[in-house]
């Protein structure tokens, strides 16, 4: 199969581009740097491509290779309280983690629909069905997130086409640890002291004994490969 991962630079998208590509299928990896393109050039069967999912052409262009399946894996964190949070930090999280997240989808169908089969896999995140302090605006858009794949879902199955949920918990990838570096740039002063135990208890919960990215990435593969999926899928399974 022909496979478009975007956000696959880093994290859970490259590991799940690395075994897609040794399963066999030819993969186009959605990068945002050249570095990050560079990290591929000795792995076969993956092509990596600038993807910015918030740039109309970079969706464009990728669109063109017609995927067999979509793994819309691109996202972004910010932390803090929402009664506090800066509304242009809130609007970027939305930006990329819900409408580029669906624009880039909605460049893709047209070529699933076409063919009359296809799949598209949100990569959402536990924070998807639960939400606490701090974690609002993350949670905010997989919950979106996961109200766009649910509607899709109805919508494109007619049309041949599968929408897919991963909801993976914390995993030791360096994206949960990289979610409280944006904190110290604007809570600060009193309103640090006041949210300190919230921010401390987040970061417990989600950097203490996280999870192996390999058997998430494996998971997603799964799911790329599966012949009959649920809507919702737990990483690990157990999850909840």
């Amino acid at each position: 199969m022909k496979i478009l991962i975007t956000g696959a630079g880093t994290g859970l998208g490259r590991l799940t581009a690395i075994e897609l590509a040794e399963r066999g299928h030819d993969i186009l990896a959605g990068v945002i740097s050249t570095t990050q393109a560079a990290s591929f050039e000795k792995l076969n069967r993956i092509t990596p491509i600038k993807l910015d999912i918030t740039n109309a052409d970079d969706r464009a262009q990728a669109a063109e290779f017609a995927a067999d399946v979509l793994v819309n894996n691109a996202g972004v964190s910010q932390l803090g309280p929402l009664a506090l949070m800066p509304m242009d930090r809130a609007r970027q999280v939305f930006e990329v983690n819900v409408f580029g997240t669906l624009a880039m989808t909605q460049a893709c169908v047209p070529a699933m629909t076409a063919r009359g089969s296809g799949r598209i896999l949100f990569v959402s995140s536990i924070a998807g069905v639960s939400a606490g302090a701090m974690a609002g605006p993350y949670a905010m858009s997989k919950h979106a997130m996961q109200a766009m794949g649910a509607s899709l879902r109805e919508e494109l199955a007619p049309q041949g086409i599968d929408v897919v949920l991963a909801n993976p918990g914390p995993h030791a990838t360096g994206f949960n640890d990289r979610m409280f570096d944006s904190l110290d740039e604007w809570l600060t002063g009193a309103a640090e002291e006041t949210y300190r135990p919230f921010v401390q208890a987040l970061s417990n919960a989600v950097t203490v004994g996280q999870l192996d990215p390999a058997d998430a990435a494996s998971q997603l593969a799964d799911l790329c490969e599966a012949e009959t999926t649920e809507l919702i899928n737990p990483i690990p399974p157990s999850l909840f």
